[in-house]
């Protein structure tokens, strides 16, 4: 089913087309494949970037796509009706690069924002740890300063790309003054001294390489500083906001697949003669799924445009990745629901739909974080 949108540009519309025709032509053919044999889709991340899919949010100076929030978010919807691993990536590597276009120096973006946002390398994000992961202000790794360089220790958790990406926004400890304390490095995927643990064996998303990132002795020159030093819990705190509504956009198209893939069973699937679509409890399961990938889909498309238009969305974004990421989880189990036994297996598209809308209520700070970032807002 073809998603209406309202596009604020020609250019943006032209870039819709151009996704679904990528998402027909490269991801459709190899998503089930990938998955099932959990191969991390570096090709199919080239593919995007040389079609300018990988900067889309980021200035045209400096080799993006200078494309606002709201169309970037629709593009990874797009993806993710076919594809979440891909959608996802494309949603860690726009947050890995944020630090960087936001608060880097002119002199830093220069050097290095063309090759990050150009679509030759694939970014990463590292905050969470073992033992800190929405308490972003409670994490070890350590990054002590040595004459013209910072030396790395300490471990970095549930890293999507872990092992697989080119460069990483690193948050680290540089002082004991608690969120005060802690800073961002913008670290290179081959410093001598950074390793990669063993790839996590998940539920879903087995496409999606996820690990720990172990920094040992790993020395970065002190111009690899994204701001000043402690500054970088604000700029956690900020690109997750931006995160988060890359979440909600994966979790409406995830959701629009898995209505697509129930509405072509119900219309073809007989049962005592008819279409089961034409049985009002199937119908009726098919309008709720609708109607809530729609509300997910103007929520998000709203705090997308309080950003674009420079207004605060924090909340919004919380809210948008809280709501679509539950619908999400509701809309799969239906669709698995409307298809019965057939729904259950790996022939269809459903279960696994099923089973990566479960990580989208956890990533970007799990949707209990979420209500308590609602809620601190709505007691300001």
């Amino acid at each position: 089913m073809v998603v209406e949108r309202s596009l604020p540009t020609e250019e943006a519309a032209a870039l819709i087309g151009l996704t679904r025709d990528m998402v027909r032509d490269e991801l459709a053919p190899r998503a089930a494949e990938y998955e099932a044999e959990s191969r991390f889709p570096r090709a199919v991340f080239a593919t995007l970037g040389k079609a300018g899919l990988l900067g889309l949010p980021y200035p045209e100076e400096y080799g993006g796509g200078g494309q606002p929030y709201q169309v970037y978010l629709q593009v990874v919807e797009e993806l993710a009706t076919v594809w979440a691993t891909v959608a996802e990536g494309v949603s860690v590597h726009t947050l890995a690069c944020f630090p960087l276009a936001a608060y880097g120096t002119e002199e830093q973006r220069a050097r290095w924002l063309p090759d990050l946002v150009g679509g030759s390398l694939l970014g990463a994000y590292c905050l969470s740890e073992p033992q800190s992961g929405s308490d972003a202000a409670a994490m070890t790794t350590r990054a002590v300063r040595d004459g013209a360089d910072y030396v790395v220790n300490g471990t970095k958790a549930w890293i999507t790309h872990g092992g697989e990406a080119d460069f990483y926004a690193l948050l680290a400890r540089t002082s004991d003054d608690g969120p005060r304390g802690i800073s961002c490095l913008l670290t290179p995927g081959d410093a001598p001294g950074l390793s990669a643990g063993r790839p996590e064996r998940k539920m879903g998303f087995t496409g999606s390489t996820t690990a720990a990132m172990r920094f040992d002795d790993v020395r970065l020159s002190a111009d690899r500083l994204l701001g000043e030093e402690g500054q970088g819990f604000k700029i956690a705190l900020a690109a997750l906001d931006g995160g988060r509504l890359g979440i909600a956009a994966c979790a409406v198209g995830l959701a629009q697949g898995a209505l697509d893939a129930a509405l072509a069973y119900a219309r073809t699937r007989e049962q005592f003669g008819r279409p089961i679509l034409d049985f009002q409890g199937v119908s009726f399961l098919l309008a709720d799924m609708a109607t809530g990938i729609e509300a997910g889909r103007a929520l998000y498309l709203e705090a997308a445009r309080r950003r674009d238009r420079g207004e605060p969305f924090g909340k919004q974004a919380a809210m948008a990745k809280l709501f679509c990421t539950d619908m999400a989880m509701r809309v799969t189990t239906d669709a698995v629901q409307v298809l019965g036994g057939y729904g259950y297996v790996s022939d269809f598209p459903v279960e696994r739909y099923f089973r990566e809308a479960k990580a989208l209520q956890i990533v970007e700070g799990t949707n209990q974080v979420q209500r308590m970032v609602i809620a601190r807002h709505l007691t300001r």
